[in-house]
């Protein structure tokens, strides 16, 4: 696995909404951006050399963005893939989707909670949006917040830009309650009719 490129993004917000922030908002992103073997190529159907190449670039991606994050541990996390346009939307899909969560949850030292994950299409320069979630709670809603990153000569069209992302804080000024879990899961029930 060779990357051409590893781009790393650290935002740190210190105001939002016209108000300063108690304690500062970490987000970081670290981003490859790798060769598609399967770009402008016929369609495939067996996507495992995509899945193992996720998880090699995600345990260096990984380690990149938990180093530039410390001190802080992580709240939250994403991830993204956004797939040159001489390849394939499943392409991205199959880099996020399938196990590159194992090595983000080893990197971070745990979190069950299912890691959010966006994959598009663009060329060169294109914003992708990193959505994060709760590295320990998906119901912690003060880690829900998004990152957009853009890398200006990436992806190549024969390229994926892999994302991976931590959140070290909350989202800027958060402070919405949102439903707890038994009250979605009882509205999951009575929409079933159970």
């Amino acid at each position: 696995m060779t990357f051409r490129q590893i781009t790393l993004i650290d935002q740190e917000i210190m105001r939002e909404g016209g108000r300063d922030l108690t304690s500062p908002t970490r987000r970081i992103a670290a981003c490859g951006v790798l060769a598609n073997p399967f770009a402008g190529k016929p369609p495939i159907d067996d996507f495992s050399a995509l899945i193992d190449l996720s998880v090699q670039a995600g345990e260096v991606l990984t380690a990149r963005a938990l180093a530039a994050l410390a001190p802080l541990k992580p709240r939250g996390y994403g991830k993204a893939a956004l797939v040159g346009t001489a390849g394939d939307l499943e392409h991205g899909a199959s880099m996020i989707h399938v196990r590159i969560g194992l090595a983000m949850r080893r990197g971070a030292g745990g979190g069950p909670a299912l890691i959010p994950g966006n994959a598009k299409v663009g060329g060169a320069g294109a914003a992708i949006d990193i959505i994060f979630g709760g590295l320990e709670d998906a119901w912690d809603y003060d880690a829900m917040d998004t990152m957009t990153v853009s890398i200006a000569d990436a992806p190549r069209p024969d390229e994926i830009l892999l994302a991976v992302a931590f959140l070290g804080g909350t989202r800027p000024n958060a402070r919405i309650k949102g439903a707890a879990q038994a009250q979605v899961a009882q509205v999951v029930r009575e929409i079933r009719g159970g």
